[in-house]
């Protein structure tokens, strides 16, 4: 039997659309790809073009989304709100990828992942000449921040898979009013129909204090939920019934694929974001002992599910 392969594009694709934080207009070039060479942002905009590989070490900030720089530096050219397209890359099993960006922020498109798994869909996934490498969790590694009302924790474990459970807990009634726990297994070949939709969500009151900051300029009910004290504003309604946890999963998927490598592990979070999904995964990799990387040299080795294409639109 055929080994489980690395995947890129068959051809390039772009896309056009605006920051969610910036409200500018950023134009994407999503490229294929060598094998082994990971997920790489490149800034095409300034004189001479920086590349950012997606990695732990690369992440710089993590207020609101999560942000990658050259070596992790603040100060130097940045790329920011990165986690949507990465879950796609992540639901779509893409290894490989090279993502030209005239901006310092990846479009935020509808608010989702959908756009994006439609975009990669669309220039055709390929699979690769070098087996696929997977980091595999081989003990425990937890962290938890606060306590009492403030208390958040994430976990990631050992499993022969990849699943990922989160529960949320909002202060407001129109989200305590939907699901506030879901659990994704990736192996089941569900991402695009149950994940990938789920839009990122905001309060409308945290969005005029954002907005005072200069933050979430280019937000609107186009590519956000939006909630005010009782209920959802948006004339469509939710696309799930429980679509704000699924969002949280959506962004935690994209979060782990910093790692550069899909996981096999088991993940799990109780109102955790962007920067304990970072911390997590930089506290796995530290401890030599908690992970090693894996290939299936026979796809029959492989978790359920983890050496079928995705089916195309």
């Amino acid at each position: 039997m055929p080994f489980v392969a690395q995947r890129t594009l068959q051809s390039l694709t772009r896309a056009v659309g605006i920051g969610i934080h910036s409200g500018r207009r950023v134009e994407l070039v999503l490229r294929p790809a060598p094998e082994d060479s990971g997920i790489v942002f490149r800034r095409v905009d300034l004189a001479q073009p920086v590349e950012i590989p997606v990695r732990p070490a690369s992440v710089c900030d993590t207020r609101m989304a999560t942000t990658i720089s050259a070596g992790g530096d603040p100060g130097a050219p940045k790329v920011q709100t990165i986690e949507h397209l990465l879950s796609a890359c992540a639901g779509l099993g893409l290894d490989n990828l090279v993502v030209d960006i005239n901006a310092d922020e990846v479009p935020i498109l509808d608010g989702s992942a959908a756009s994006f798994v439609f975009l990669l869909q669309s220039a055709g996934i390929a699979l690769q000449g070098k087996p696929k490498r997977f980091l595999r969790v081989k003990k425990t590694v937890e962290l938890r921040r606060g306590e009492g009302k403030g208390l958040m924790w994430a976990r990631l474990e050992p499993l022969h898979g990849y699943q990922l459970s989160f529960e949320i807990e909002f202060d407001n009634p129109a989200v305590a009013a939907t699901g506030q726990r879901y659990t994704f297994d990736m192996g089941s070949g569900l991402y695009k129909k149950e994940i990938a939709r789920a839009r990122t969500f905001g309060m409308t009151k945290d969005i005029e204090l954002m907005r005072s900051r200069g933050l979430t300029l280019g937000g609107n009910m186009d590519n956000a939920i939006v909630v005010d004290d009782y209920k959802v504003l948006n004339s469509d309604g939710l696309r799930y019934d429980d679509e704000f946890v699924k969002h949280k999963i959506l962004d935690a998927i994209g979060d782990m694929q910093v790692a550069g490598h899909p996981l096999l592990a088991a993940y799990t979070s109780f109102k955790g974001g962007h920067a304990l999904n970072n911390l997590l995964l930089r506290e796995l990799l530290a401890d030599e002992t908690a992970y090693e990387y894996v290939s299936f040299e026979d796809e029959r080795d492989a978790p359920r599910g983890f050496a079928e294409l995705a089916p195309a639109w």
